[in-house]
C-alpha cells in the first residue's frame, strides 16, 4: 500500500520559531526567568571558586616551604653588620690588636678588608676567631641570633644552589636552630579553614540553586507540553473536515506525541544549560583577564578554534534536524496506514511492497538522524580535544611565568580550572543549540498545526433548535458545493423532505451521496444555496446544535477501549441497564452479549476479536440509544449477513419510526419501503420517487436495481 512521498520542505525559521516558542510560554515567564537567574548564579559561583582554590593553594604552598622572604630579611640583617664603616674600623682595630689572632690571619684579614667594596664573599675564608669579633648579636622578630649562628647562616647561604629547588630545600636543614625556627614552614590553618568553609558554602549554595533550577524548568517544560496538548486537542475540534481529508492521520499523531514530547524534553535539557553556559563563558573570560592577561590570551587562543568549528557545524546541521522531524511524521503516517489496513495488505499480497515503502521511509529517517546526530556529536568531542590542548598550553606558559616570578603556582591551578570552565561551555552551548534546533523543528510543526485555518466562529449565532420541539422538515435549496473551488461536485441540488419520511439516497460511486450528508451535518460549508431545518437555515445554527439533532451510523465501525455499556451509552447520561438490554434485543445481539463474561460490563475494544458485523450491530445499538429527531444511515448494514440484515432492517423500521431518516445504500433491496428515493448521478438528482414508481419508469434506478440480480 504505497504512499505518495511528501515533498521536502526548506529549513525552518529558527529564530522566528524560537521567539514564537518563548512568547507562547508567557504564562510561565516568571518561573523561566527565575530558572535562568538560578542557572546564571550557579555559573557565577563556579567562576568564584577557582580564585579561592588559587588562594588556598598558595597558602598551602607557603605552609610546606620555608619562609624565603624572612630568610632574605635575616640575610640582609646579618649583612648590615658589615655595612657600617665606622663600626668596621673599630672591629678592625680590635682584630689587629688582639693577641689571640696570628699575624698570618691578620694579614689575610687586611687583604680582604681592602677589597670589601668590590667583593666580600671571601670574608667567610677568615677564621671564626676573626668573624666572631666582626659580627654582633642581632634580633629578628624578637629572636636573638648570635654571631656564631650568623656566621653559620652565611656559610650555608654561600653554598646554597638556588638553581636546584630540591637541593636548596635540603640546605635549609643545615641552618642554625635560631634561624631555622624563624623561617621553618608554618601552615596557616586559620586561613585555610576560612577559605575551605567559604568554598564549602559556595558549593552547597550552587548545588541548591542547581536543584531548584532543574525542578522549576522540569515543571515548566512539562506544564508547557500539557498546554500544547490541550491546545492541540481544542484545535482538532475547530478544524474543518477538509484538513483531515488532506493530511495523513499518522503525521497528525506524530505532531501530538513525538513533537510535543520533543519540545518538552529539549527545553528541559537545553534552556538552562545554554543560559548557564553563556554566563559561565562570559564570566570565565572576564575572570581570566582579571587574574592574568597573558594566561588569559593563552587559554582563549588555544580554544578559539572551537568557535570556528561550532559555527560551521551549526550552519550545516539545522536542515537535517528539520528533515528528521518531517521524515519521522512520514514514517508514523505510513505505519498507522499499513497497520490499520493490515488485512487488506495481506489479502492483496502487498506485504513486500509495503515493506519496501517502509524501508524507504525508514532509510530516509535513518539518513537524517545519522547526519544530524553525527554533526552534533562532533562538537562535544571537538571541545574535549580543545580543552586538553588548552591544559597543555596553560601549563607550559604558566611554568615559564612562574619561573620568572610573574605569577604564583596557585594561578596555574586557577587557570587549569578556568580552561575547563572556558571550554566546557563551548561544548554545552553546542549541545544546547543542538537541543534548541530539535525543539525548533518540532515546535514549527506543532505551531503550523495550531495556526491552521479553523472553521468559522459561531459565537454570534443565537438561534437554537431543541430536539423535543423539532418537527423534522428539511429542505435543500439550490445547493452548490465543491471540495475544490475549481471543481463543483453538487450542482443546483434541491429537494424537500417532510417530517418522519424515510429518504433513501442511491447512485453510483462518486455521485455525491456522502457529500450530501456531510453538507447536511455542516461538516463542510456550502458554496451557494441553503439548507433549511424546520425552516431555519443551517447557516443560522451552530454545528454543535445540528450534530445534536442527528444520529449517524456509518459504514466504518468504531469502538473504543471500555465496556460494552460504555460504548453504547457513549456521551449519554442517565441510561439504565434495562434500556441497554432492550436496544441490544431489538438489534438482535443480546444473546452474544450475554455469552460474554460480565455481559454489558465486559471489556471490549476496536481491535478485539469480534466480527465486523457484531461491531456494526453495537454501533447501531449506540445509535438507538440516541434520541434525535433525524437519523443518517450511511451503508449501516453493509457489514452484516443476510439474516442479520433482516433483523437489523426490522430494528431500523422501529428506529426510524417518527423520525426523518436519510439512508445511503448500494444494496437497493433494503430500501423498498423508503418513502422517497433520490437517485443521484454526478451531483444532481436525476430521478426521485418510491421504489414502485422508479421501477415503472425503467430508468437509471431500475437499471441499478436489476443489475444486482444479473449474473
Amino acid at each position: 500500500m504505497p504512499r505518495r512521498p511528501m515533498k521536502n520542505e526548506k529549513a525552518n525559521d529558527f529564530s522566528g520559531t524560537i521567539k514564537k516558542l518563548f512568547k507562547n510560554m508567557k504564562k510561565w515567564r516568571v518561573l523561566v526567568i527565575i530558572s535562568i537567574v538560578l542557572a546564571a548564579s550557579v555559573s557565577i559561583i563556579s567562576l568564584i571558586t577557582p580564585n579561592k582554590l588559587s588562594d588556598i593553594t598558595d597558602t598551602i604552598t607557603k605552609g610546606i616551604a620555608p619562609n624565603s622572604e624572612k630568610f632574605e630579611k635575616i640575610g640582609k640583617k646579618i649583612s648590615s653588620n658589615l655595612s657600617d664603616k665606622e663600626k668596621m674600623m673599630a672591629k678592625s682595630q680590635l682584630i689587629m690588636t688582639s693577641p689571640d689572632i696570628s699575624l698570618e690571619d691578620k694579614s689575610k684579614f687586611m687583604e680582604i678588608i681592602q677589597k670589601m667594596d668590590k667583593k666580600n664573599n671571601r670574608l667567610l675564608e677568615l677564621p671564626d676567631s676573626i668573624l666572631l669579633i666582626m659580627f654582633d648579636d642581632i634580633k629578628v622578630d624578637n629572636v636573638t641570633i648570635s654571631s656564631k649562628d650568623q656566621i653559620k647562616t652565611l656559610r650555608v647561604m654561600a653554598k646554597m644552589d638556588t638553581q636546584n629547588p630540591e637541593k636548596a630545600l635540603k640546605s635549609f636543614d643545615k641552618l642554625p636552630k635560631s634561624v631555622y625556627n624563624l623561617i621553618k614552614p608554618k601552615m596557616d590553618i586559620d586561613s585555610i579553614k576560612s577559605i575551605a568553609i567559604f568554598l564549602g558554602i559556595l558549593y552547597l549554595i550552587g548545588a541548591l540553586f542547581g536543584y531548584l533550577q532543574n525542578f522549576i524548568l522540569s515543571t515548566v517544560s512539562n506544564r508547557y507540553a500539557e498546554k500544547l496538548r490541550n491546545d492541540i486537542s481544542n484545535k482538532i475540534n475547530k478544524l474543518p473536515l477538509k484538513y483531515f481529508d488532506s493530511h495523513e492521520m499518522g503525521d497528525i499523531l506524530s505532531r501530538i506525541t513525538n513533537d510535543v514530547d520533543g519540545i518538552a524534553q529539549h527545553l528541559n535539557n537545553s534552556l538552562a544549560g545554554l543560559v548557564s553556559s553563556l554566563t559561565q563563558f562570559i564570566g570565565c573570560t572576564i575572570m581570566m583577564f582579571y587574574t592574568n592577561w597573558i594566561m588569559a590570551l593563552t587559554a582563549i587562543g588555544s580554544s578559539i578554534i572551537g568557535f570556528i568549528f561550532m559555527g560551521l557545524i551549526l550552519s550545516k546541521s539545522q536542515k537535517y534536524f528539520n528533515k528528521r522531524q518531517e521524515e519521522l511524521g512520514n514514517l508514523n503516517a505510513h505505519i498507522e496506514e499499513i497497520y490499520s489496513g493490515h488485512n487488506i495488505v495481506k489479502v492483496y499480497n502487498a506485504s513486500d511492497e509495503s515493506k519496501k515503502e517502509f524501508d524507504r521511509l525508514n532509510n530516509n529517517l535513518y539518513t537524517c538522524n545519522l547526519k544530524s546526530q553525527f554533526l552534533s556529536g562532533l562538537m562535544p568531542s571537538l571541545m574535549i580535544f580543545i580543552g586538553n590542548f588548552g591544559y597543555v598550553a596553560v601549563c607550559v606558559v604558566g611554568a615559564l611565568l612562574t619561573m620568572n616570578d610573574v605569577i604564583s603556582f596557585g594561578v596555574i591551578v586557577a587557570f587549569m580550572l578556568y580552561v575547563r570552565l572556558f571550554t566546557s561551555p563551548l561544548s554545552q552551548i553546542a549541545t544546547g543549540m543542538t537541543g534548541l534546533q530539535s525543539a525548533a523543528a518540532a515546535a514549527e510543526r506543532v505551531f503550523k498545526f495550531l495556526e491552521e485555518k479553523e472553521m468559522n466562529l459561531e459565537d454570534d449565532i443565537k438561534t437554537k433548535l431543541k430536539n423535543d420541539s423539532v418537527k423534522g422538515n428539511i429542505e435543500f435549496k439550490n445547493v452548490h458545493f465543491g471540495y475544490d473551488e475549481n471543481k463543483t461536485i453538487i450542482k443546483d441540488f434541491s429537494v424537500k423532505v417532510n417530517s418522519g419520511e424515510k429518504i433513501a439516497i442511491v447512485g453510483p460511486t462518486g455521485a455525491g451521496k456522502t457529500t450530501i450528508v456531510n453538507l447536511l451535518m455542516k461538516f463542510y460549508e456550502i458554496n451557494d444555496g441553503d439548507i433549511l431545518i424546520d425552516g431555519v437555515s443551517s447557516k443560522d445554527l451552530t454545528r454543535e446544535n445540528i450534530h445534536n439533532l442527528f444520529t449517524m451510523v456509518l459504514q466504518d465501525t468504531w469502538l473504543f477501549d471500555g465496556t460494552i455499556k460504555e460504548n453504547i451509552i457513549f456521551n449519554r447520561k442517565n441510561i439504565s441497564d434495562e434500556q441497554i438490554w432492550d436496544v441490544l434485543k431489538i438489534v438482535g445481539i443480546d444473546h452474544f452479549i450475554r455469552s460474554l463474561p460480565g455481559g454489558i460490563n465486559a471489556k471490549i475494544g476496536d481491535n478485539d476479536t469480534i466480527s465486523q458485523g457484531q461491531k456494526q450491530l453495537l454501533t447501531i445499538a449506540r445509535a438507538m440509544i440516541e434520541d434525535s429527531p433525524f437519523l443518517i444511515l450511511d451503508e449501516a448494514t453493509s457489514n452484516v449477513d443476510t439474516r442479520t440484515e433482516e433483523l437489523v432492517q426490522k430494528a431500523m423500521d422501529k428506529l426510524t419510526k417518527g423520525k426523518t431518516s436519510f439512508i445511503i445504500v448500494h444494496r437497493l433491496s433494503t430500501i423498498k419501503n423508503a418513502d422517497l428515493i433520490l437517485v443521484m448521478n454526478e451531483g444532481n438528482i436525476i430521478e426521485k420517487g418510491n421504489h414502485d414508481e422508479l421501477m415503472k419508469q425503467k430508468g437509471f434506478y431500475a437499471n441499478l436495481y436489476n443489475s444486482q440480480f444479473e449474473l
